[in-house]
């Protein structure tokens, strides 16, 4: 286990384990976690760390130092920094219910025609794991599966890992093996620049508008589809 802490961009930065980091998401604009394959998490950053923690206490720098005093302080620092982290990650979660998905919701409905909309979906296969905020799909006329990513703040990793993660949609849900399906990068902060590579992507992009999402494609758009 490593803990650092980068004064220059006060940066917190907690290893739990060296192994390969699979994906890499938001738990709000300034807190990661990288996850492996299995979907453990194996290291969290957390920007504006001072103001957020008690990480100015923190002494430890690399690995534990050879005192039991300061080994069992830095484990009391660290129980208390995983109750920040997950109440972090019940804020963002209550995020997505409350905002996220009423207008994802209609969007779905009304623009996509989509059946059954489900959030925070989770299927294990295999001893791979995968999460997704919102699955949709509909087994009428038109059959259709539709992904949607729910980030706080879109990065370029946001829209590799959608498409990674719509590649091995069919492994994960061989049900699905009749639909066409689509991705949707929604996002609460995304940049000009990255919309544009999301849709040249071939993802679709909502944005939020009033408080509510809205889809920010332009109608010469063509979805990639899965």
């Amino acid at each position: 286990m490593k803990i650092q802490y980068f004064e220059d961009t006060d940066t917190l930065y907690i290893e739990f384990q060296g192994q390969q980091i699979f994906e890499t998401r938001d738990l709000d604009e300034n807190t990661l976690l990288d996850l492996d394959s299995k979907g453990n998490v194996g290291a969290i950053t957390i920007e504006h760390a001072s103001q957020r923690t008690d990480v100015c206490q923190l002494q430890v720098e690399g690995i534990f130092q050879e005192t039991d005093r300061l080994q069992n302080e830095s484990a009391r620092q660290i129980r208390e920094l995983g109750k920040q982290i997950r109440g972090l990650g019940t804020k963002f979660g209550s995020f997505t219910e409350g905002l996220a998905l009423p207008s994802m919701e209609t969007i779905l409905c009304q623009q996509f025609g989509m059946e059954i909309i489900s959030p925070s979906v989770r299927v294990s296969k295999g001893g791979e794991h995968l999460e997704i905020d919102v699955l949709a799909y509909t087994n009428g006329e038109i059959k259709r599966a539709i992904v949607v990513d729910v980030q706080s703040h879109a990065r370029e990793e946001s829209i590799t890992q959608l498409v990674n993660l719509l590649s091995r949609f069919r492994h994960f849900f061989p049900e699905h093996w009749n639909k066409q399906v689509y991705g949707i990068l929604a996002a609460v902060d995304m940049s000009a620049q990255l919309r544009d590579k999301a849709l040249q992507a071939g993802l679709y992009v909502a944005r939020i508008q009033d408080e509510v999402f809205e889809l920010d494609t332009p109608p010469s758009f063509t979805p990639r589809t899965w």
